[in-house]
């Protein structure tokens, strides 16, 4: 069973410890039983966050038993929220839910426990899942599951400098996302798909929007970004939404645990924007890919379609017009798109985008490899969008647009999933910052079957078709520095070999044929 703080000896380059988090993903897994996978990921987090926030307050609870003298409360919650750590109540600590974990009324206690939490920490209000009294939940194995979850330290102040808890609970949304299949991809992007976008945008300071953010994946990069960077956190403002109400508690949860303040509303984009005044610095996304389902033809005459009207059985070129209407007048927005938005000419698309294009919005376009996604095998595309290319904050780009091909690049982690590698993410985003002119990127330089920054003129010639293969050509064929003519003897006389062992393979099967009376 995995272990905490000292207990954890193996330890990756990065700091992760080798094998924690599968290791306990193991076990709790093997005590879901036949609950589908959709329910167990809120019993499971549920009870993570649980843990999380309680050994946080358990600590600053003995901090200031040992501060009584100075005049220190420990049971006055307005000691905890000062330093922005939740207020548990009595009923919910984690050492009283422990105590009874073996109890068959333990469904009701986790429960009330949960109640008690949001009662007094109204950020919290309508987040946490209540469902661990249901008849359908195994009580014994609920308790189980306790007592695993109880052996891992997640909030005191060694684990949150390890980011353990976060570390933990991204593995288990990666793990929900491939085990719910298609579904799972509503609430979760790979989290290097999710580093391609952010190391590209670079969001060090301003108003960061998503408005189909799913967990809230692209917030805590955009976070660990600036941290990386020597940032800290509130240098950002966020703004999200999601329609889905049960993805939208894991977001609310998924930020509330890293100490990340968010305005994240619940419902749907497209026809209740809670964000109708925003104008964002950076919009990270990953829509829906080609959902049909958007009712678009109740919003025909949307203020937001400048571009164009989107299909209505297609809600790609709504969303890109979406992150651009709330873009500010510097704005930039990377998003994920299902490759068909790149050429598609279907039902007015090709001239929406030719619209996009023409008004030099397009900065940069990237083709990914195939089978990064748990939720499709459809290949992907991320999409760059720069409000203005002459803003001052990197050179002038009027007129050129930047073509990435990443199609080659990435790794099998398994038999039906690849992934992108920390050199992978660095090739991509530094040529976009040398191309960018960002300082202390480097010189920027065309790479045959790589990258090609082409003119507005070229992409012309392509009927505004934006797939990145068809502007960075091939890639340079290795000099294996025998000559020519050497070359084209050898490769001749191999031939020869070749033939005349095929001719001998034929006579030899028609003998054979011709013993066995087929033959002509």
């Amino acid at each position: 069973m995995a272990r905490s703080g000292s207990q954890q000896t193996a330890q990756k380059p990065n700091g992760a410890t080798l094998g924690f988090e599968s290791q306990l993903w193991a076990a709790a897994d093997a005590l879901r039983n036949n609950m589908d996978a959709a329910e167990y990921k809120h019993v499971v987090l549920g009870l993570i966050f649980l843990k999380y926030i309680s050994d946080a307050f358990e600590e600053q609870h003995s901090k200031l038993e040992g501060e009584r003298a100075q005049g220190a409360d420990p049971e006055d919650p307005d000691e905890y929220r000062a330093v922005n750590i939740f207020w548990v109540p009595k009923e919910a600590r984690w050492s009283h839910i422990k105590g009874d974990a073996r109890q068959p009324a333990v469904g009701k206690l986790v429960d009330d426990a949960m109640a008690a939490i949001e009662r007094d920490n109204p950020t919290l209000k309508s987040v946490l899942p209540k469902e661990y009294a249901r008849p359908g939940l195994d009580k014994q194995r609920l308790g189980q599951l306790i007592d695993l979850v109880s052996n891992i330290g997640l909030g005191d102040k060694e684990s949150r400098s390890k980011d353990i808890l976060g570390r933990v609970y991204e593995y288990f949304l990666s793990q929900f996302a491939s085990a719910e299949g298609k579904k799972g991809g509503q609430f979760y992007t790979p989290s290097r798909v999710v580093r391609v976008l952010v190391e590209i945008l670079a969001p060090y300071q301003g108003r960061v929007y998503d408005p189909c953010c799913g967990s809230g994946g692209m917030f805590v990069s955009s976070e660990k970004f600036i941290e990386a960077h020597s940032g800290k956190l509130g240098d950002i403002s966020i703004y999200g939404q999601e329609s889905n109400y049960t993805t939208w508690r894991l977001s609310k949860m998924n930020l509330a645990i890293r100490g990340i303040d968010a305005q994240i509303a619940h419902g749907d984009t497209f026809h209740n924007d809670r964000h109708p005044d925003l104008k964002a610095d950076y919009v990270l996304a990953n829509p829906p890919f080609n959902d049909s389902d958007w009712r678009g033809e109740l919003l025909k005459d949307d203020k937001r379609w400048a571009y164009g009207a989107p299909p209505a059985g297609n809600a790609n070129f709504a969303w890109v017009q979406h992150f651009i209407h709330h873009l500010a007048p510097t704005g930039l927005a990377g998003f994920v798109l299902a490759n068909g938005s790149m050429s598609s000419n279907q039902s007015g698309e090709g001239e929406i985008r030719r619209r996009i294009i023409e008004a030099d919005l397009v900065d940069s376009m990237v083709a990914l490899p195939g089978q990064l996604f748990y939720s499709t095998q459809i290949p992907v595309c991320l999409w760059f969008i720069a409000r203005s290319k002459k803003n001052g904050r990197f050179r002038d780009r009027r007129g050129e647009t930047l073509f990435i091909d990443a199609r080659k690049m990435g790794t099998l982690v398994d038999r039906v999933h690849r992934d992108l590698t920390d050199e992978d993410v660095a090739k991509i985003a530094g040529a976009y910052h040398a191309w960018r002119g960002d300082l202390g990127a480097g010189e920027y330089g065309d790479v045959p079957g790589f990258c090609k920054a082409a003119a507005l003129d070229d992409i012309r010639k392509h009927g505004h078709v934006l797939t990145p293969g068809r502007y960075v050509g091939a890639e340079a064929a290795e000099e294996d520095g025998e000559p020519f003519e050497e070359k084209m003897r050898r490769l001749t006389a191999d031939l020869e070999t070749q033939f005349a062992e095929s001719a001998r393979l034929e006579a030899a099967i028609r003998e054979n044929l011709a013993a066995l009376g087929l033959g002509s």
